[in-house]
C-alpha cells in the first residue's frame, strides 16, 4: 500500500541543489550560496543531506564543503547530476513508501507552465533529475511523465489527505487535458491519498501559479497552518481570507474539522531592489525581474527537519514580523527547535527554503 508521508515525519535525508543559474541567483551567487550553507548545517544536525552539483562545477567547491561539514553529525553527500536550477522541491522526487520501501516518484516538470507560462524555456535537465537521483541511491524510481507535477504544489497530513490550490492545478500550463476530478483521482491513486482538500488560491504574485507551500502547511493530521495578513489595503487579504474560509468548512479524510493557524505574512512587501536587478542575468525566454517587483514572500516555506524548524527570515525593516513567525511557529514545533534563517537571497531567486529542500522519508519498522 503506498503512503505519502508527512514531512514532519521522520526523515533518512534532506535532497538540495547547488544554486548557480544567474538568473536566479546572480552573476555572484554568494548571497544565496551563503544561505545555502546555513540550511545545510542545520539539517546535517539531524539527517543526512545529499547535495546536486552540476558536471562542470569545479571539483574544489565540492572539496570544501565536504571539509566543511566532515564533522557535522550526519553524512553530507555530494552527487554530480546536471540540473537547470535549484528547486529540488519541484524537480527532485516525490518520495513515498510502499510498504516498507521507499520510492520516488518521476513527475514531469515544464518549468512551471511550459509554453502557456512557464519561467524557462530549457528545463530538459530539470526533468531528469528526479529519476538520476533515484537511481544513484538505489531507489526504485515510479514513471508518471504523463502528468505534469511539482513537489511544492501538493501537501499531506500523512494519513491520506492532501491540499493543493486551484490556481496551480487547474493552470493550462499544467495538465490542461484533465478535468478536476481527473487530477484529483490521479493524485489519489499516485500517492495513496483519499481525499483531495482545493484551496482557492496561494500567496500574491506567486510566479508558480500560487504553489500551496507558499500558502498552507500541515502541522500534524488536521493541524494547517495559514500565511495571513490582517491589512485588508493588502492585495493578500482577500486570497488568505479565502483560503481561511474554505479550510473553516471542509474536513480531512477522517472527518475530522481543520484546525488552523494563521501566520502573518511580513507586514513590508518584500520587493526586488537595484542591487538585485545588478546581479541578475537572464536568458533569452527566462522570465524576467523589475526593480520594485513585490516578491511572494511567505513564513509558511518553511522546511521540517528531525529536529528543527527552519523558518525563513526577511530582516530590514520586516524585524518584528520576523520575531512574531519565530514565536508563532514555537508555539507549534512540538518539540523541534525553531531555526531562523535569513533567507531573502533565496526568494530573489523565486522560492524559499520549502522550494530548495525535498525530505526521504525514514522507514520505520513496528515491533
Amino acid at each position: 500500500m503506498v503512503r505519502f508521508p508527512g514531512e514532519f515525519e521522520k526523515h533518512s535525508a534532506t535532497l538540495m541543489i547547488w544554486p548557480v543559474r544567474p538568473g536566479s541567483w546572480g552573476k555572484d551567487p554568494s548571497a544565496a550560496q551563503k544561505a545555502f550553507i546555513s540550511i545545510f548545517e542545520t539539517i546535517l544536525k539531524s539527517e543526512d543531506l545529499y547535495v546536486l552539483f552540476n558536471n562542470d562545477e569545479p571539483q574544489k567547491t565540492i572539496d570544501d564543503l565536504s571539509s566543511r561539514f566532515e564533522d557535522q553529525p550526519f553524512s553530507f553527500i555530494p552527487l554530480r547530476i546536471d540540473s537547470n536550477d535549484s528547486w529540488a522541491r519541484d524537480v527532485g522526487p516525490t518520495f513515498v513508501l510502499n510498504n516498507d520501501e521507499i520510492m520516488g516518484i518521476d513527475w514531469r516538470f515544464n518549468a512551471w507552465g511550459g509554453d502557456y507560462n512557464g519561467l524557462y524555456q530549457d528545463y530538459d535537465l530539470d526533468n531528469k533529475v528526479a529519476s538520476l537521483f533515484c537511481s544513484k541511491i538505489g531507489k526504485n524510481s515510479v514513471d508518471r511523465q504523463n502528468f505534469i507535477l511539482e513537489g511544492g504544489s501538493i501537501a499531506t497530513d500523512g494519513e491520506g489527505t492532501l491540499m493543493v490550490t486551484e490556481t496551480c492545478l487547474l493552470s493550462p500550463g499544467r495538465n490542461s487535458d484533465l478535468t478536476r476530478e481527473n487530477i484529483e483521482d490521479y493524485l489519489c491513486n499516485a500517492l495513496g491519498a483519499k481525499k483531495v482538500l482545493w484551496l482557492p488560491c496561494g500567496i500574491y504574485n506567486d510566479e508558480t501559479d500560487e504553489h500551496v507551500d507558499n500558502v498552507a502547511a500541515f502541522a500534524g493530521p488536521a493541524k494547517v497552518v495559514l500565511a495571513w495578513t490582517d491589512n485588508i489595503d493588502d492585495p493578500q487579504y482577500n486570497m488568505s481570507k479565502a483560503c481561511y474560509d474554505y479550510l473553516s468548512s471542509v474536513t480531512d479524510c477522517k472527518g475530522r474539522k481543520i484546525e488552523i493557524i494563521k501566520l502573518p505574512i511580513p507586514d513590508n512587501p518584500v520587493l526586488i531592489e537595484k542591487k538585485d536587478m545588478d546581479n541578475l542575468v537572464f536568458e533569452e525566454g527566462e522570465d524576467n525581474r523589475e526593480e520594485g517587483e513585490r516578491l511572494a514572500a511567505s513564513y509558511v516555506n518553511y522546511y521540517y527537519t528531525n529536529d528543527s524548524i527552519l523558518i525563513p527570515q526577511f530582516g530590514g525593516n520586516n524585524t518584528e514580523s520576523d520575531r512574531r513567525a519565530v514565536e508563532i511557529m514555537e508555539s507549534v514545533s512540538f518539540g523541534r527547535k525553531v531555526v531562523p534563517i535569513y533567507a531573502r537571497d533565496i526568494l530573489v531567486g523565486g522560492g524559499n527554503i520549502h522550494c530548495i529542500t525535498q525530505q526521504i522519508p525514514k522507514v520505520i519498522k513496528e515491533g
